[in-house]
């Protein structure tokens, strides 16, 4: 059985000052171009059977930078919909809503363009992407290239674990891998952050 290889997009200028980059299409940096290109080695000793990613042109570039081919875009992996929070970091939500937790107190709506979401719906749709590719996986590793956020969301759903617990992994640092595997029948974590 392959290997679900989940790629975080480059780096942004947003994700670079901590803003919340929801639905906002933010370009790549040049880091973040060249991070993305120092992917392509490790990726291409996998040749993954099939490769989704976000429609998002962060997550298209990454995948193109990173060698991969035949990428399908994929709704489902757009990152959280943050609403009223996007382009804001976490400091200027607090200083509205002490104590504010994305994981535990969600986002604020926003306008027609960008509602937000909750975290159960961002949960949905990593799982209807995890039932679609699992099937794939029979036949080898299948690539994801998407968002930090559902990133995690979309591991511990991997895991079984409720959404919630998506908290409890370190942020995907931009430009990075993440290896979701299955040990003796059971779903695991083979590598997390991997430059």
């Amino acid at each position: 059985m392959g290997e679900l290889m989940v790629i975080r997009h480059g780096q942004t200028e947003w994700s670079l000052s901590g803003r919340y980059a929801g639905r906002t299409d933010v370009p790549l940096t040049a880091a973040g171009e060249d991070a993305a290109r120092a992917l392509a080695p490790r990726l291409a000793a996998r040749r993954p059977v099939a490769v989704f990613s976000s429609p998002l042109g962060r997550a298209l570039r990454t995948a193109e930078l990173a060698g991969l081919t035949g990428v399908e875009p994929d709704p489902d992996l757009l990152e959280w919909d943050y609403g009223g929070y996007e382009g804001l970091t976490a400091e200027q939500i607090q200083e509205e809503r002490p104590g504010w937790d994305l994981w535990r107190d969600g986002v604020a709506p926003g306008g027609a363009d960008r509602p937000g979401e909750q975290l159960q719906q961002v949960a949905a749709r990593t799982d209807a992407v995890l039932d679609r590719i699992r099937p794939l996986l029979a036949d080898g590793d299948v690539a994801v290239v998407a968002h930090g956020h559902l990133a995690r969301v979309l591991t511990v759903r991997w895991l079984g674990l409720d959404p919630s617990s998506a908290r409890l992994l370190g942020h995907p640092h931009p430009g990075t891998l993440g290896f979701l595997a299955t040990e003796h029948g059971q779903p695991v974590v083979a590598a997390w952050n991997v430059p």
